[in-house]
């Protein structure tokens, strides 16, 4: 298994973004002639019928999916429901999911937060012929679907943590606390593990104290991170696989005037701005909009042109935010015009080359 603490992958990392920022200077001036904010489609599909389900309106997660998912359909000029939850609540997510299955046939792209709920939702969809594609967190047996789009979880935690270990001198003892925001979500889960492996060979002298349940939604994520830092003031770092975990990390370090070594995980507005002030040391970026953009390409396709969505784990890729590059990751979350721009490129590889593995292998 290769992992993102491999040196040619961290480079590769890199220098996918630095790829897709040239091409955004170039594709922001057209998309910005033409006026669109999903690429210029040039021919309506209005009566394709798609839907997008996530799992909350609160988080960035699931927010960038969404605008994934809304620029494919510009693309494409076909009809879009999205859905979500305002704050994670699967029973809700599944009643939306189960009202998209009767109006929006044509297919569904959505993200759970708990994949057990929604087996049987899902089963009941495709039995009636409602493509159906996961994002970001796999399904599980009997649940009918079989397209999955996510990246690499085990890598880019370990991503993360290999950036945040060169603050770390290497015979250093001392604690190296870890937060989970939904503990037994098996993609936050593996990011998790990916942090852990890299801590375990390279800095075995450390404790990891954790994983610690730290809460998904805003507030009670900043409560939990608050009382840890309280109670170990002096740890060598701070580390969590979501994406609220920075933006509680830039609000602590407000209020105490010190800056931390931290990692999270998620490109929120005010994470990435925590990056650029120096209060949060680098992001793991899931490339949450690559996951929308490509279920909602694979549903249009599939609907339009009658092409069989693949069967196994799409691997959409990821990377990394760190104060060299948070500039040009703040200038592609200006508007879906420059998301799209900075991942055509990726997006132009991908669906020219799919990047498929079995669902089983998905980590």
């Amino acid at each position: 298994m290769k992992t993102s603490n491999d040196p040619p992958r961290l480079e590769a990392l890199r220098t996918r973004r630095a790829s897709a920022l040239a091409f955004a200077v170039a594709l922001s001036a057209f998309t910005a002639a033409c006026g669109g904010s999903g690429g210029g489609s040039t021919t309506s599909h209005s009566d394709i019928q798609l839907a997008t389900v996530t799992a909350s309106t609160t988080q960035n997660a699931f927010q960038e999916m969404a605008n994934g998912s809304k620029a494919a359909a510009g693309k494409f000029g076909v009809s879009l429901k999205e859905l979500a939850p305002n704050g994670i609540d699967p029973a809700q997510e599944v009643q939306q999911f189960q009202a998209a299955a009767q109006t929006s046939q044509d297919g569904i792209a959505y993200m759970t937060t708990a994949p057990d709920v929604f087996t049987h939702p899902t089963q009941q969809a495709t039995s009636q012929g409602v493509p159906v594609v996961a994002m970001d967190a796999a399904p599980l047996p009997g649940s009918g679907v079989t397209t999955l789009v996510a990246n690499d979880n085990v890598a880019l935690g370990a991503s993360v943590a290999n950036e945040i270990i060169k603050k770390i001198p290497a015979n250093s003892t001392g604690e190296v606390v870890m937060g989970n925001d939904i503990p037994g979500l098996p993609l936050l889960d593996a990011r998790v593990q990916g942090m852990i492996n890299v801590f375990k060979a390279q800095r075995p002298n450390v404790t990891i104290v954790g994983p610690v349940n730290v809460g998904a939604e805003p507030s009670d994520n900043y409560n939990h991170w608050s009382a840890l830092v309280k109670a170990h003031p002096d740890a060598l770092a701070y580390l969590e696989p979501g994406d609220q975990g920075a933006v509680s990390f830039r609000q602590i370090t407000q209020q105490t005037g010190k800056k931390y070594v931290m990692g999270g995980c998620d490109v929120d507005p005010t994470a990435l701005l925590a990056v650029k002030e120096g209060s949060v040391t680098v992001l793991g970026d899931p490339d949450h909009f690559m996951k929308g953009y490509i279920a909602t390409y694979l549903l249009a396709q599939h609907a339009i042109n009658k092409k069989p969505l693949p069967q196994g784990w799409w691997n959409s890729g990821a990377g990394l935010v760190t104060p060299s590059d948070v500039d040009q990751v703040i200038a592609r979350e200006k508007n879906n015009s420059t998301r799209l721009a900075f991942f055509q490129k990726e997006i132009n590889q991908q669906t020219a080359h799919p990047p498929i593995k079995p669902i089983s292998e998905e980590h």
